[in-house]
């Protein structure tokens, strides 16, 4: 197979940060499923290895992404393993209880700049440091944003703020990429059902102080989107797609 990530022939390789659930699992799951070897990575092992289900293309590897060396690790591992990376699915990330700023623990906020932020920047610099060396040079970065990067909820400025710094990392990575055959893009996600989105079904606070269930998608599509956006040759790029619940109040929204 070719489509500029990777020679003829070679079986495509991507990086899914947070794998051991949610979203990242999904995706880790569907790319499995495509004849890509993933590399699944999140704090604890045996969430990975229930995603992987024993699939000889899935490379289990433990990491907390807020930390250097256990992500210097990572992409050692996955170097040794592979010999290149053609992707990188982005996507570990936390959120924080809703509530006022001023009633936001300061541990909270660090919290969530910690993985949100910190994880983001250091996964993306391991991922771009490995496909600028590589031969052939070149992969592809999509970075998990959220519509919290467009409008945001209630009580979310931790949230909020971290997406935001997601959609520069982006920008930044499109730009810088272009030297060296690396394609950065950003999936915005609204109400994929999964375990942290399960509350949007029951009722959640809205703009004007009602708490209102919310219309949710199947998190397949989810993973539908990003191998789209993954599999595409180097000389397309898909640079912002919002993938959302037909019904969900984000369109309007406030």
């Amino acid at each position: 197979m070719t489509d500029g990530n990777g020679g003829a022939g070679e079986q495509r390789t991507i990086l899914i940060t947070g794998a051991g659930s949610g979203i990242g699992r999904a995706t880790a799951r569907r790319f499995l499923e495509a004849g890509w070897r993933v590399a699944l990575t999140g704090r604890r092992e045996a969430p990975l290895k229930e995603t992987a289900r024993g699939h000889d293309a899935a490379l289990v590897l433990p990491c907390d992404v807020a930390d250097p060396a256990s992500v210097d690790a990572l992409y050692e591992g996955i170097e040794t393993e592979w010999g290149r990376l053609d992707a990188l699915f982005n996507n570990a990330g936390v959120g924080a209880f809703g509530r006022p700023i001023d009633e936001i623990p300061v541990e909270d906020w660090l919290r969530v700049c910690d993985t949100n932020i910190t994880g983001m920047f250091l996964v993306a610099r391991g991922a771009f440091g490995m496909m600028r060396r590589q031969q052939p040079r070149g992969g592809r970065i999509v970075n998990n944003g959220s519509i919290s990067a467009h409008v945001p909820r209630p009580g979310s400025t931790p949230y909020t703020m971290s997406k935001h710094a997601v959609t520069g990392l982006t920008r930044s990575l499109s730009l810088d990429g272009r030297a060296y055959g690396i394609a950065c893009g950003q999936i915005d996600i609204g109400n994929a059902l999964t375990e942290m989105a399960a509350p949007m079904a029951q009722g959640v606070p809205q703009a004007d102080g009602r708490i209102m269930a919310e219309a949710v998608m199947d998190v397949a599509h989810v993973a539908d989107a990003v191998l789209h956006m993954a599999s595409l040759p180097l000389e397309a790029n898909v640079q912002f797609m919002t993938v959302m619940a037909t019904n969900m109040p984000f369109i309007g929204r406030g």
